[in-house]
């Protein structure tokens, strides 16, 4: 493992525990060259999710797409960046359990609606309206009195 600091490669492993979402592996590891440690994760390969965008172009799935929407739909909102992580997490973890490798865009935005759901009903409106791309004040209403009907 290169060094962060020197770059020199080899290093040796101080400490090796479970990550605390389990699916990876935290280690401390120490340069033998600058003796300075650093953390590492080691997480399983896994096959890729191709997403299926609604133009019917594919790309793989990348967590990072599905955190900066959630961030934007949740700016000035009280929801914590770790919650937004674990439901980043969530998703992905559910789309790697499923058989299938290609995945419609369309499916990963109810899913991600769907959390948004119970975690701020401001930020799942927002996230809604831009997902949806809602084109007037009805259809933006409309969803406004399904989401109070459900309460």
């Amino acid at each position: 493992m290169k060094c962060p600091y020197c770059g020199h490669l080899d290093s040796k492993v101080v400490d090796s525990r479970p990550a605390e979402d389990g699916t990876s592996i935290r280690r401390r590891r120490e340069c033998l060259e600058c003796h300075k440690r650093f953390t590492t994760f080691e997480i399983m390969e896994s096959l890729p999710v191709m997403v299926v965008k609604k133009d019917g172009s594919r790309q793989s799935f990348d967590r990072s797409k599905v955190l900066g929407g959630m961030l934007r739909a949740c700016e000035k909102r009280p929801v914590s960046f770790s919650t937004l992580e674990k439901i980043a997490e969530e998703i992905e973890q559910t789309l790697q359990n499923e058989m299938d490798r290609e995945v419609p865009s369309a499916k990963i935005g109810e899913m991600v609606m769907d959390r948004l759901k119970g975690v701020d009903e401001v930020a799942y409106v927002r996230f809604a309206s831009v997902y949806r791309q809602f084109k007037d004040i009805s259809t933006f209403m409309s969803e406004l009195n399904k989401l109070l009907q459900e309460k």
